[in-house]
C-alpha cells in the first residue's frame, strides 16, 4: 500500500515534445510582435479590431437620467402650454390675415360644393375647349376691407376627388425615359402599361401620370383698380414655379433631340437634308413662340414616337418637352385626393377692391371621376398659404398641456405623496 506522498510523486504531468515547440514558436511570436517597452507594433495595431480608447469607443460617456417629479412634471407641462398658446394665436391671425380668392368653375362631387360660376363645364369630352378653340372667363374680386393683395401673390389650380395617392399611378412612368433614354426595359414598359403604346407607336413619356395632365390653359387677361384703371405690367408668371432639383436632375429632353432658331419664318426649312440625304429635322412646321421667334428641331425616332408635345400641343411646346415646369409640377404626385398645385404666380401688389379676369380654355375632365376643379389667388406667409389648422393645433396642444398642469397642480396640492413611498411599491413574489 503507497502512501499519499508517493501517490503525489507518481501523478507527475507529461508534456509531449510537440507541446513544448508549440509553446516556444508562440512565445517567440509574441516577443517579435513587441517592442522594447511591451507595447504593440504598428502593424498589429492596424489588424487590431479593439474599440479606441475613447469614452464614447469605451461607453463611458455620461447620461442625463432626470427624475420625474411632480414638480418638474407640473413645469413641463406649463412651459409647453406657455409657447405653444401663444405660437398658435399669432399662426392662427397671419394665416386669417391672409387674402384667398378661390371660384370652383366645374363640379360633379355628389355631396360637395356645386360650381360657382357656369360656362366652363366639359362634363366627359377632354380637349373639347381646344379642339372648338372656345374659353371661359373668370372674374375674381379682391375684398375691400382686408388690405391689399401683396406678392408673391400664387395662383394654384385645385383639384377634388383625383386620386394621384393609389400605388398603380404613382409607379406608372418610365425614369430612365424621363431623363432621355430611348430603350425600355422589361420592368419599365410593365410599369408603365396600359399607356405604354398605341398600336405600334410608343408613348414618350408613357405610363399614368405624365398622361394624364392636367391640360387646362389659364390665362391672366386682365387686373383692373378700384377707379377702373388697368394695371399694366402684371403678368401671370409660369416659370420657376417647378423644384430646381427636378428640373436639374430628373428631366431630359430624349437623347439626340435639337432645336435651332431660324433667322426668319421664311427661311425655316424642315425640309432640309444632310449629306446622305436624310432629314435634318423632324418638324413638319416651323414652330413659332409668343414672341413670333421660328424654330425647327429634332426629335429622334419621331415616325414610331408620341411625344409629349404631341399629345399636348395646348400646354407644352416642342421646344420644352418634359422640361415644360407644369409637367414637372404633375409629376411631383400629390399624397391626398384634394389637393392644390401651382400654376403661376404674380410680382406686383394688387390693391384692395381690384378686379381680376382669367380666361380659361378648359380641356380637363373631371366628370368620370365625380370630381372638380377651382381657380384660387392668394398670397402667402412663413407657413404657407391661408390654412387655419395649422394655428388651431398649436393652440389644441397647448390647451391640454395646461389642463395636464392643472390637474397635476390640485393633485400635489390637495393628496401629495412623498418621493419613494414605499407603500407605493410592489415586489415580485418569490
Amino acid at each position: 500500500m503507497t502512501s499519499m506522498g508517493e501517490a503525489a510523486n507518481a501523478a507527475t504531468i507529461t508534456i509531449s515534445p510537440d507541446a513544448v515547440s508549440h509553446a516556444a514558436v508562440e512565445e517567440a511570436s509574441s516577443s517579435a510582435r513587441t517592442t522594447d517597452d511591451g507595447s504593440l507594433r504598428s502593424d498589429e495595431m492596424k489588424q487590431s479590431r479593439r474599440p479606441g480608447d475613447v469614452a464614447l469607443k469605451q461607453q463611458r460617456m455620461k447620461s442625463w437620467q432626470p427624475l420625474l417629479s411632480p414638480r418638474w412634471v407640473i413645469a413641463s407641462y406649463f412651459a409647453i402650454a406657455l409657447i405653444f398658446i401663444p405660437v398658435g394665436v399669432v399662426v392662427r391671425k397671419k394665416s386669417n390675415d391672409l387674402i384667398e380668392l378661390k371660384t370652383i368653375y366645374e363640379s360633379h362631387l355628389p355631396d360637395g360644393p356645386a360650381a360657382d360660376i357656369t360656362g366652363c363645364e366639359i362634363g366627359n369630352s377632354p380637349n373639347k375647349m381646344y379642339l372648338n378653340q372656345e374659353t371661359c372667363e373668370i372674374v375674381m374680386k379682391v375684398p375691400d376691407d382686408k388690405g391689399d393683395l401683396d406678392p408673391p401673390i400664387m395662383v394654384h389650380y385645385e383639384l377634388f376627388n383625383f386620386y394621384q395617392n393609389y400605388r398603380k399611378y404613382y409607379t406608372s412612368k418610365d425614369q430612365y425615359q424621363l431623363v432621355g433614354s430611348l430603350t425600355q426595359d422589361s420592368v419599365s414598359a410593365q410599369d408603365c402599361e396600359p399607356l405604354n403604346k398605341i398600336g405600334e407607336i410608343k408613348i414618350n413619356p408613357c405610363g399614368l401620370i405624365a398622361n394624364t395632365l392636367f391640360n387646362d390653359v389659364i390665362t391672366l387677361e386682365s387686373i383692373v383698380r378700384p377707379d377702373g384703371v388697368k394695371i399694366e405690367n402684371a403678368p401671370m408668371i409660369e416659370t420657376g414655379i417647378a423644384w430646381e432639383s427636378d428640373k436639374e436632375w430628373k428631366f431630359r429632353q430624349p437623347e439626340g433631340f435639337k432645336s435651332e432658331q431660324c433667322l426668319s419664318c421664311d427661311a425655316c426649312d424642315c425640309e432640309q437634308l444632310n449629306e446622305d440625304g436624310e432629314k435634318m429635322w423632324s418638324c413638319r412646321t416651323p414652330y413659332v413662340d409668343e414672341d413670333g421667334n421660328c424654330f425647327r428641331y429634332f426629335y429622334p425616332e419621331d415616325n414610331t414616337t408620341q411625344y409629349l408635345y404631341e399629345t399636348y400641343p395646348m400646354v407644352v411646346s416642342p421646344l420644352d418637352g418634359v422640361l415644360n415646369e407644369h409637367f414637372i409640377v404633375w409629376m411631383r404626385t400629390a399624397a391626398l385626393p384634394h389637393f392644390r398645385k401651382l400654376y403661376g404666380y404674380i410680382q406686383e401688389t394688387i390693391p384692395a377692391g381690384s378686379t381680376l379676369t382669367f380666361r380659361v380654355m378648359a380641356n380637363f375632365a373631371v366628370e368620370r371621376n365625380l370630381g372638380a376643379k377651382a381657380l384660387v389667388v392668394s398670397n402667402t406667409y412663413a407657413f404657407g398659404g391661408k390654412s387655419p389648422w395649422l394655428g388651431d393645433l398649436y393652440i389644441a396642444v397647448g390647451g391640454i398641456a395646461a389642463g395636464f398642469a392643472v390637474f397635476f397642480s390640485a393633485k400635489e396640492v390637495l393628496s401629495p405623496r412623498r418621493m419613494a413611498d414605499q407603500r407605493y411599491l410592489r415586489f415580485k413574489e418569490d
